[in-house]
């Protein structure tokens, strides 16, 4: 057997997408059978003491406490990016130029002028680029794909998908620093619109295309919060509910509703999409089911179909254990990481690209420009 091609991982950021991507990068050999095997080679943070407890937890031959100094270094080919929203334009940029592939965690950028400047960046040097849009990679969502592709459901009416979440409600919660920076509009952009919406602008687009405009309403519950690295008070400006009407290019129509205020919720993701043969639904918290309604089955048998995702001619699933036992989270993030991996090989870009992503992007930038003075907008 021949050996296989190290691709050298330098991972800037260690929290939890840091230890998501970790995990995919140590397990991805072992499930799939590919030409490259990711080298864990260093994590950067600013803090030495943490990032060496991180490096030695999960296997990194090293740390470093700056980025630039990651970037500048030879035994590095791929930079992973786990970092706050606001420093994904600086690192995406400065790697490009160093003519590394970059892995960039969602969404792309801070809006779509920042995310307009990566793409510019990574298609001027060349270089392999991936956005950590992992849903796609969850195989019952993969294969609600190959059944629209295969023309199952027939024209499109509606997509309908929401993500809910209560982890917020609470005004105590801070903004800022480490740990809720997400609260805090100069290193997040955006509240649930660019951390949980953007995922699901990124499935519908992939399953039902391009989004031409949309309305929408936000709104930020608790208006101040304590600022966790200045203790003190100050005006919240990221937004905590959105609630927005869409229509595609394909003429169906768009639901979208996010919060992170929805008592009991926390991480209940699911779309529905109907056709005018059949449709499909999808939960996150039954993630390897996937349900299905085809009008076409004879009136007496016709009904919901529960499909549990887990046999071997399902996405993915071949790679795993017998049929019948399923995968989980994490699994999404290997997935990506194999056909990362697979399109190096083949030399065929894997999406979402920073240019598939920046279509995302235009629509979060488009639904608080909506919000912001009411009126429809359009991409």
């Amino acid at each position: 057997m021949a050996a296989k091609k190290p691709l050298r991982i330098g991972m800037i950021g260690y929290g939890f997408m840091g230890r998501t991507h970790s995990n995919a990068y140590s397990q991805v050999n072992h499930f799939f059978d590919l030409e490259y095997k990711p080298v864990l080679k260093a994590v950067c943070a600013r803090n030495a003491e943490k990032v060496q407890a991180f490096a030695d937890q999960w296997g990194y031959e090293s740390i470093e406490t700056d980025w630039k100094k990651m970037i500048a270094r030879d035994d590095i080919d791929a930079i992973d990016i786990c970092t706050p929203n606001n420093i994904h334009k600086e690192i995406a940029i400065a790697a490009a130029k160093a003519g590394k592939m970059i892995l960039c965690e969602k969404p792309l950028a801070m809006n779509t002028a920042e995310g307009e400047e990566m793409c510019a960046a990574v298609e001027k040097a060349g270089v392999a680029n991936i956005v950590w849009y992992n849903y796609r990679r969850v195989p019952a969502v993969t294969m609600a794909k190959q059944l629209i592709e295969r023309g199952l459901l027939g024209k499109i009416f509606h997509y309908r998908a929401q993500f809910l979440q209560d982890w917020t409600i609470n005004a105590d919660v801070p903004q800022g620093g480490a740990a809720t920076w997400r609260l805090d509009a100069e290193a997040a952009g955006s509240g649930v619109t660019g951390d949980l919406l953007a995922h699901c602008i990124d499935t519908a687009i992939w399953l039902n295309g391009k989004i031409d405009s949309v309305s929408a309403m936000t709104e930020t519950f608790v208006k101040e919060r304590t600022h966790a690295l200045t203790g003190q008070k100050q005006a919240v400006s990221i937004d905590d509910a959105a609630a927005v009407m869409g229509r595609f290019s394909n003429g169906s129509l768009a639901l979208f509703e996010s919060t992170r205020y929805a008592r009991g919720h926390k991480a209940l993701y699911t779309f529905e999409i109907n056709g005018e043969n059949a449709s499909i639904a999808w939960d996150l918290h039954d993630l390897h089911r996937l349900k299905f309604y085809d009008y076409r089955d004879e009136g007496p048998l016709r009904g919901w179909k529960s499909i549990h995702v887990s046999d071997g001619d399902h996405p993915y699933m071949k790679s795993w254990w017998v049929p019948g036992l399923q995968i989980g989270y994490e699994h999404t993030f290997i997935h990506q990481v194999a056909d990362f991996l697979k399109g190096l090989e083949t030399g065929t870009p894997v999406g979402p690209t920073f240019r598939d992503s920046l279509e995302t992007q235009k629509v979060c930038d488009a639904i608080l420009a909506s919000a912001k003075d009411g009126t429809w907008k359009h991409i």
